[in-house]
């Protein structure tokens, strides 16, 4: 990544602004495509009106919207909306008889001997959910004439009910969607001011129950995330903003700020999709085809995956964790997540253990060293009293911390009820917050079938270089990899970010039967709608590309995997070839393949991706294997489980291409502090990334 620099030098309308919102903290990045210079500012999130964290942080970059061509922008408000269930009043409207297909869900039961189990709670209480009288058939063929009158008569108790927000769920809608059409047209006649969303705007795709629950989510959070988008586009404007904004998507791609306020599902995992499209970027400056992209910020910790140099998808993720989640039949990057973060409270609980998230002080108050009212202790304040962060060089100073309030906060809530000393008590909070971190790398890697230890770990975000090194440990992974600015990555990754599109249409065909004509002719049209969305954007790319997918399954089989296609597999009309990749895939997802049982064809998917321009990786000055004098800072005394150890410490702008050092030691910049445990060896590559082989777990 490109340094910081203190001065914009002209940045010109050709300047791109991306922006990630955090829990805690506010990133900034922006690039000038002509000059190559980036530059950085990192600011406290502003809760309560969040586009302030986002001006804050432009200004700490030194840089103007007036100047942007492009704003880039990531948030995690629709994510959090359906997780604290602050959504808005939903009604559903569904087919008639299919009025419960919501709550019924797949009767999923991952824990059967779990007394306690609970399955998922829908957003919308059953008596706001109505039914519709009308029918489609699988093949899209009118079954029952949509009943017009009874939907104005459903609108009147709607309007009684003073819903704010109505979704639209109707059998076989995505084989022929006019009886959604109209009924949208009528509810929105009816009920101008309610946010009002159809299924097959969003998936084409069959399921009802997963179709349901992804339409329910977008109009839950579509009055609260369409106001932010529409906040943000008028502040960038009254701030002299004239180019596109975007925003990320879950798949890491970029979509218009209008869809955004329409499609407001897709942009769940926005600001983690990008981190990891930033990881991908990396990779292939590195030649590196596997890791795993881990980040932690103040409020979560997310991990996602490179696979050949791909960043591995999926076609429907589950919101909320296994047991009580909600689907979501959307393509999104997939990310696992756990509630660990910086911020974290760490607690004792009635029966006397020690917990630590998912509930977090976040940026007000924040921590207890921030000293801004936060009173509970937090993975913050235990790092900051184990020696690992320094109290006056936080945010390269810009902001001093409180240790004695740190200390205070951990020995009052947490070593005193557990009788603990103060060192012991901060450890187990870290030792927790790992271990919990562990899983959402297990999440993306051994759970696909994929070995995490064979993998390189790419950490970022404020406290990813932190406990990266405990992760690999507890993992059994021996390569770490810091980039530059680790801070402000998932900004960074939004630089990395293309204009994307993606289509799916629903299909059944036995592969040993299926036509290519109407294959291809389907495909045809998916990119059609692509392309047309790409030069309908207004936005500059450099060229297009287009990729190929189809879910498939083994004749017999419920669930399907995704498995991308070339083109030429059907140019040539290569059946077998399809059919063998169709094999690896599931041999790799769930550790069997059978290939002499018949496979068939689910839905065919489409990509269609605007290329754009990315800013370069510059290299830095060389230096030999030992850091300077002006790289030192000093030593200070750093608890490292049960040992007590002087640690020296290095300035991280300082350091040279072809520096090394060895653990324990502590690498500080603007942002982020990278840990060495002891035994860890540490060299800087020619970008400045820090590559670390980590110690033998002790």
């Amino acid at each position: 990544m490109l340094p910081a620099r203190n001065s914009i030098g002209g940045l010109t309308a050709r300047t791109r602004l991306a922006a990630d919102i955090g829990g805690t903290f506010t990133d900034v990045a922006a690039f000038d495509e002509r000059s190559g210079q980036l530059l950085l500012g990192k600011t406290l999130s502003t809760p309560s009106r969040l586009v302030d964290g986002i001006s804050h942080g432009v200004e700490k970059a030194g840089a103007r919207f007036a100047d942007a061509g492009l704003f880039l922008h990531g948030s995690t408000i629709a994510i959090n909306t359906m997780l604290e269930r602050t959504g808005a009043k939903t009604a559903l409207l569904i087919t008639e008889g299919f009025r419960d297909t919501y709550e019924i869900g797949r009767i999923n039961r991952p824990d059967s001997y779990n007394l306690f189990f609970r399955k998922h709670v829908p957003l919308v209480e059953r008596a706001l959910r109505f039914e519709v009288r009308e029918r489609m058939t699988a093949t899209g063929e009118v079954l029952l004439p949509l009943d017009e009158a009874q939907v104005n008569g459903l609108c009147d108790r709607l309007e009684a009910a003073k819903v704010d927000a109505v979704a639209i769920l109707l059998l076989h809608c995505y084989v022929n969607p006019t009886h959604e059409e109209r009924v949208k047209r009528i509810v929105q006649q009816r009920l101008p001011r309610a946010f009002v969303t159809a299924s097959h705007e969003l998936s084409q795709e069959y399921r009802e129950f997963e179709r349901c629950s992804t339409t329910v989510a977008n109009a839950y959070i579509g009055p609260r995330v369409s106001r932010y988008v529409a906040d943000i586009d008028a502040h960038i404007k009254n701030k002299r903003f004239n180019g596109a904004f975007l925003l990320v998507q879950s798949t890491g791609g970029l979509y218009q700020s209008r869809q955004a306020q329409t499609e407001c599902v897709r942009m769940l995992e926005s600001g983690p999709a990008a981190g990891v499209v930033g990881a991908q970027a990396l990779c292939r400056e590195l030649q590196l085809k596997d890791a795993v992209a881990f980040d932690m910020g103040g409020t979560t910790a997310k991990a996602g995956v490179i696979y050949g140099g791909e960043v591995l998808t999926a076609s429907t993720a589950l919101v909320g964790g296994y047991n009580e989640a909600l689907p979501i039949q959307i393509p999104m990057v997939h990310i696992s997540e756990v509630g660990t973060g910086g911020g974290s409270i760490a607690a004792v609980d009635s029966s006397g253990a020690l917990r630590v998230g998912p509930q977090s002080s976040g940026a007000d108050p924040g921590p207890a060293c921030y000293a801004l009212g936060g009173t509970r202790p937090t993975v913050t304040d235990a790092n900051l009293v184990l020696g690992r962060l320094a109290a006056d060089r936080f945010l390269g100073g810009e902001m001093k911390l409180d240790e004695a309030a740190a200390r205070r906060a951990i020995t009052e809530h947490v070593a005193q009820p557990l009788g603990l000393s103060l060192a012991d008590a901060a450890n187990g909070i870290l030792r927790i917050a790992v271990s919990s971190m562990s899983y959402a790398v297990k999440g993306v890697s051994t759970e696909r079938g994929l070995d995490a230890a064979a993998f390189c770990l790419i950490a970022y975000g404020g406290a990813g270089p932190l406990h990266a090194s405990q992760i690999a440990r507890e993992i059994g992974m021996s390569r770490i990899i810091v980039p530059r600015a680790p801070g402000h990555f998932c900004a960074f990754g939004m630089l990395h970010s293309d204009l994307r599109y993606d289509f799916v249409r629903t299909w059944f065909t036995r592969l040993e039967d299926a036509p290519f004509g109407e294959i291809e002719r389907i495909y045809g049209r998916l990119i059609a709608q692509g392309k047309k969305a790409l030069a309908d954007s207004g936005v500059r790319f450099s060229r297009t590309t287009v990729a190929y997918a189809a879910d498939m399954r083994y004749v017999g089989q419920e669930h399907p995997v995704t498995v991308d296609l070339s083109p030429a597999v059907f140019k040539k009309r290569n059946r077998d070839a399809i059919k063998h990749h169709f094999d690896e895939v599931h041999q790799l997802r769930y550790g069997t393949s059978a290939p002499e049982e018949r496979a068939e064809i689910v839905s065919l998917r489409a990509t269609v991706t605007g290329l754009m321009k990315k800013p370069p990786l510059e290299r830095i000055s060389r230096g030999g294997p030992a850091p300077t004098r002006a790289a030192q800072r000093g030593t200070r005394t750093v608890f490292f489980s049960d040992k007590k150890l002087k640690t020296p410490a290095y300035a991280r702008n300082e350091l040279r291409a072809g520096n090394r050092v060895a653990g324990p030691a502590l690498i500080e910049e603007h942002a982020s502090t990278t840990v060495l445990l002891p035994g860890d060896r540490m060299r800087v590559d020619s970008y400045g990334n820090l590559v670390i082989e980590v110690g033998r777990k002790r």
